[in-house]
């Protein structure tokens, strides 16, 4: 599985502690992470959590990657903007109980979580025992296990509840602010994570040519 790690501008100063736990158990289980930043407070493309929820629906519905770790300082921007986004199913995770059932009942493809509130010593390992509970196991299987089959119902109930009140992405990304989401891409490792993952080739265009319209002409030409 790829997973994308996207920290918010608030936070960003955490992203080095944050994709340490994070590649430390998703790696050995054999999944690939991708940093999408903020590396630093001090970065020049600088992301709120709106913006994340934008690059979470990039990412997602260009299947650049299958699932995404995001948050905020309370985790619940983040997962507001996540989950306005087609396709889009985030999850507030504040502790390894929240990753578990999460992953079994709702089996979603993000999950926003709190990097100030409540963020102090060991933070780092109930990181760590969040991204355990969600990644080493199988998700969708249920809790307690026999109400798994109504959850499965459920989840395709409300996938094809999102289906009817979003619009796909390529329109969502033709509507918003252009300037929005020019920044929302600009990090420093979108375009050499994003455009070699992508699988949703209009999307690709639509960011690349906005991305080269953004550029210096000795750059484009």
């Amino acid at each position: 599985m790829k997973i994308a790690l996207i920290t918010e501008n608030s936070q960003a100063a955490k992203n080095g502690i944050i994709y340490d736990a994070l590649i430390s158990v998703a790696e050995p289980l054999g999944h690939q992470v991708f940093n999408y930043g903020m590396y630093t407070a001090e970065d020049k493309a600088s992301l709120t959590y709106v913006m994340n929820g934008l690059l979470t629906g990039i990412l997602l519905n260009s299947k650049a990657v299958d699932f995404v770790v995001t948050g905020c300082g309370t985790g619940m921007g983040s997962m507001l903007a996540c989950n306005a986004m087609p396709g889009v199913f985030c999850g507030l995770v504040i502790d390894p109980t929240d990753a578990f059932l999460f992953a079994q009942i709702n089996d979603g493809n993000a999950i926003s979580m709190p990097y100030a509130k409540g963020f102090g010593w060991a933070a780092e390992l109930n990181l760590q025992d969040c991204y355990r509970k969600l990644f080493e196991g199988e998700p969708g299987l249920g809790y307690p296990k026999e109400r798994a089959e109504i959850m499965r119902t459920n989840r395709g109930v409300l996938s094809k509840l999102k289906e009817a009140t979003c619009r796909d992405m390529l329109t969502v990304l033709k509507s918003v602010d252009q300037d929005l989401l020019r920044a929302t891409i600009a990090g420093d490792q979108f375009a050499n994570h994003f455009y070699a993952n992508a699988q949703d080739q209009d999307i690709s265009d639509y960011l690349k040519k906005l991305s080269d319209a953004n550029a210096p002409e000795s750059v484009i030409s």
